[in-house]
């Protein structure tokens, strides 16, 4: 095949040359791992007869975040096999590894079967019946003992949006706000970040958006193995002219097509992106009209960014100077350009400060709100969005709503409850008001002296729903909070580590889950746009499905009633399309209304009419729409809002996807308007200035208020646009080109933060003792998410005399997560057999240890992880490099027998966060992944 430079207008041209791109990468991708007696020549093969009773289901590739359609061919209730998705507009056909292989779910050899119960150090069968009954009893005494805040519940950023939705509302008539799930310990400090300053905690543009850009720097970021199909937007955008900066600690896969490249030491980017905008400011190279219009505190960033000569950010972070200032004029002067970033910039006691600096960068530049710019942020699980927007988390209920009084009354009128049934079900108004127990440390829950605990008691009883354990650090003392539980109960396809590292006797449920595959609902990509997933098979074995089990606790523990008051229930199982359309009634917030389980199915089984890089309908029954209805998508689904590809975006109507920044924090402070400009506003809007959000008394003063239906009026009365139930309000004020939430100025100043403006803070755990003093971390907290935390205390104690390596870990494109899925599946484990650490030549020479030879990594825990040596270069000097999704090992034994009968992945090896020390980000107890210390020592 010839690659033909195409023209940016050229959208079906482009079409055909990513649909070709796209086969040739995916095929590229599994041609690197396979042996070379394995490639032979392509020969068309014979016809194959068509089958009966065979249909084709439309679902999504359940792995990471980029939502890469799958075609299933079902043929008599059998996943026969899957086809390439050609005609999506986000992988045109291609899938990395994983993606290729996810029929495995279709016979999961390694899944549970059926519940199973922990007698004597071994799993029995039981059956559902006894296992709903035996585990709800337990429940109700605990209940009765020490309340609903002694249970923890950890849901999964793999549940579907509406199974999401359904476990933070089951949560809720327990009583308690203990529940979170993975984004706690992924991109928790970008929603943080991202939302202080714009508005929103998500994505701002799409992978398709990247054709647009003329410069893009990845950053913490390694999309090449961890999101491999969002890469082919990208060398599209290289192929048009774009410029490609890598920074990393590690040459990875993503450096080697960088037109330049920065290794960094870990724990430095705050210092990092100071020196990148200390050349763009020095040199005049900001956006001043677009700064001046719709940015707060721009001034207080100049002041820190001055101290940050290049002599001192090359002190601090170990780049040369002369590759700090390339990097700023390469982004600077190649206009649109993106930053990408990912968990390399999140997993840090500094990661919501490092968030922000990015952004600050994007803002300085003026790219956020334009094509090809953005602040885009790749999420790691399939749904790890979807379920931070309406799921499990403890110190919001969906929507982003919060936990306040207010926001309580909100849903239970949505719920169909009364607001002070609600109340009864918790402690006290008080726990019911506050954040609760975050999934990486409910360990310190169970274990910490109660006075310290900031509820009336311990933690006694986990759920795991869905969720690996190795996916967090510090597991030597999460194992020891499991033995001290008084029982836990694992929902999940596959056992996880879970079921094997707890070293118990008695007190372990296993209940097997239904994949994804084998029910339906919506999923919602890194871009925001949400898909619709068929039903491909029915559940195996046993299985049930997560919704229907949440039904059959809640009616066991006497809330089924409540639970699906407005939901119809069928064979036991909450029907999908009813809890979606309870999520479009309450969402207001993120604009998750406009998204019915009708129009999205329509976006699915039309996939062909959208652009490859507008992402936009060009004909057909959803013409006009933005694929999957990428939100906020305005209002009622009556209204057709076509979604909103670009947040922020000036230069479109909000009718047609347009926004400002949201007006979050009032109109203005210490004296400094926090609303946008004048003249600064989007197209067509009838309010030419910044203005606050909108509510009954502002729209009644604008004179726009007789516009509502007489029925929308008495819902709207009193209300804002966020919990007007009509929709009466937003659907006035977009008609008259405005933004519900208001028009305002980006904050680079967050006051209401540790720091106001980032400061680069030395790592917890670092060899640079010198720094230390200079760039000291926070003061220790007595209470934070209910738990007294450390910062100085941890960082006072030198280790690095006797631990002198840099440690750090990442991601593999075989391998997602906890990896127990993945593990498991024979294909994928063909590809990856060996847990190992990669190590510089000169440092694996110190101890004598050879390329595939096993070696000790010790930490300053006092664990020891037994891995094999990875002798490269692509690791510096001083640094070693792990990844983080193996498991089934504990400190150099195999933990294979501990598994269910036939529920051990074919893969196991250490789990790298068996070893990682103690550090949680200072404002979402995100933990500490990507810098620590360690010392190697040969087996």
């Amino acid at each position: 095949m010839t690659l033909v430079k195409t023209s940016r207008d050229s959208g079906l041209k482009r079409r055909r040359f990513l649909v070709g791109a796209g086969v040739t990468a995916g095929a590229g991708a599994l041609a690197r791992h396979l042996p070379l007696n394995v490639i032979q020549p392509a020969t068309a093969a014979d016809a194959v007869p068509a089958r009966p009773n065979t249909e084709v289901k439309h679902t999504v590739c359940s792995h990471c975040s980029v939502g890469c359609s799958v075609e299933a061919v079902v043929s008599n209730g059998v996943w026969i096999r899957q086809e390439a998705a050609f005609d999506s507009p986000i992988n045109m056909g291609a899938h990395c590894a994983k993606g290729a292989s996810v029929r495995e779910h279709g016979f999961g050899e390694h899944r549970l079967r059926y519940p199973m119960k922990l007698v004597n150090g071994k799993y029995e069968r039981i059956t559902w019946d006894q296992a709903i009954n035996e585990i709800g009893d337990r429940l109700l005494k605990l209940r009765e003992q020490s309340g609903p805040d002694a249970l923890m519940v950890i849901g999964s950023s793999k549940h579907n949006n509406e199974q999401s939705y359904l476990l933070r509302k089951w949560v809720s008539m327990w009583g308690s706000n203990n529940c979170d799930h993975q984004a706690r310990i992924c991109h928790s400090t970008t929603v943080a970040g991202v939302a202080q300053t714009y508005g929103y905690g998500a994505m701002t543009n799409s992978f398709n958006d990247l054709h647009y850009s003329k410069a893009v720097l990845f950053i913490g970021s390694n999309p090449a193995e961890a999101h491999p199909i969002s890469m082919l937007h990208f060398l599209h955008a290289k192929e048009l002219g774009a410029k490609m900066i890598v920074v990393d600690p590690r040459f990875t896969r993503t450096a080697r097509f960088a037109h330049h490249y920065v290794r960094i030491r870990p724990g430095t980017d705050i210092a990092f992106v100071w020196g990148m905008l200390w050349h763009i400011f020095n040199n005049g190279w900001e956006d001043k009209e677009y700064i001046a219009a719709r940015t707060y505190g721009m001034d207080d960033v100049r002041k820190e960014v001055a101290k940050w000569t290049p002599d001192k950010v090359s002190d601090v972070t170990g780049v040369p100077e002369a590759s700090v200032r390339m990097a700023a004029e390469m982004l600077a002067t190649n206009r649109p350009s993106s930053v990408v970033w990912c968990m390399g910039i999140t997993q840090h006691h500094v990661g919501t400060a490092n968030v922000r600096a990015l952004s600050i960068l994007q803002l300085a530049l003026g790219n956020i709100g334009v094509q090809g710019g953005g602040a885009n942020i790749y999420r790691g699980h399939d749904n790890v969005q979807g379920a931070t927007d309406v799921g499990p988390n403890g110190d919001s209920l969906p929507g982003y709503y919060g936990i306040a009084e207010g926001a309580w009354k909100h849903f239970s009128t949505v719920w169909g409850v009364d607001y002070d049934w609600v109340k009864s079900r918790f402690g006290s108004k008080e726990l019911m008001e506050k954040p609760g127990i975050t999934v990486s440390r409910w360990f310190d829950a169970v274990l910490e002296d109660n006075q310290y605990v900031d509820q009336p008691t311990n933690l006694r009883a986990v759920f795991y729903w869905g969720h690996a354990p190795n996916s967090q650090t510090r597991l030597p003392d999460m194992k020891a909070a499991m033995q001290k539980l008084d029982f836990m109960v694992v929902i999940d396809p596959y056992p996880s580590m879970t079921a094997a590292m707890h070293g118990r006797t008695d007190g372990v449920y296993l209940l097997p889950a239904a994949s994804q595959f084998e029910t339906q609902g919506s999923v919602t990509a890194s871009n925001r746009s949400i898909q619709w997933r068929e039903r491909v098979i029915q559940p195996l074995f046993e299985c049930k499905t997560d919704h229907e089990i949440m039904y059959l606790f809640a009616r066991k523990l006497g809330f089924g009633e409540q639970l699906v008051k407005n939901i119809k229930v069928v064979n036991n199982e909450p029907v999908i399309e009813d809890i979606l359309r309870e999520i479009n009634r309450s969402c207001w917030t993120i604009g998750y209304t406009g998204c019915s389980p009708e129009r999205l199915k329509l976006h699915m089984e039309h996939k062909r009419d959208f652009n490859p890089t507008t992402m936009r309908a060009e004909s057909g029954p959803c013409k006009g729409d933005y694929y999957g209805l990428p939100w906020p998508c305005w209002g009622t689904p009556e209204m057709k809002h076509p979604g909103t590809p670009i947040l922020y975006d000036l230069h479109k109507p909000v009718a047609e996807g347009g926004l400002p920044f949201r007006a979050n924090w009032g109109v203005e402070h210490n004296g400094e308007p926090l609303l946008a400009a004048d003249g600064s506003f989007t197209k067509d809007s009838e309010i030419d200035t910044g203005y606050p959000e909108f509510d009954h008394v502002f729209l009644k003063k604008l004179g726009w208020w007789a516009e509502l239906t007489p029925e929308e009026q008495v819902q709207a009365e009193g209300k804002n646009w966020k919990t007007d139930l009509s929709g009466g309000i937003i659907r006035v004020v977009i008609a008259h080109g405005c933004a519900p939430f208001g028009n305002a100025r980006a904050r680079c100043n967050v006051w209401n933060f540790p720091d106001p403006v980032p400061t680069h803070r030395e790592p917890l755990v670092t060899p640079r003792r010198d720094l230390v003093a200079k760039y000291p971390t926070y003061d220790d907290k007595a209470a934070f998410w209910r738990l007294p935390t450390l910062y100085k205390s941890v960082q006072a104690v030198d280790f690095s005399k006797d631990y002198p390596l840099i440690m750090t870990s990442g991601r593999l494109v075989e391998y997602e997560g906890g990896g127990e899925e993945t593990r498991s599946n024979p294909w994928l484990a063909e590809l990856q057999q060996n847990m190992f650490c990669e190590v510089n030549p000169e440092d694996a020479a110190q101890i004598g240890v050879k390329l595939g030879e096993f070696m000790w990594v010790e930490t300053p825990t006092g664990a020891r992880l037994k891995l094999m040596a990875m002798v490269t270069p692509r690791v510096p000097v001083g640094l070693v490099w792990m990844p983080f999704h193996f498991g089934g090992w504990w400190m150099g034994e195999d933990l294979e027998k501990h598994y269910p009968d036939g529920g051990a992945p074919a893969v196991r090896g250490e789990a790298v966060n068996t070893g990682w020390t103690y550090g949680y980000d200072a404002v979402t107890m995100m933990q500490e992944t990507k810098v620590s210390l360690c010392r190697l020592v040969r087996a």
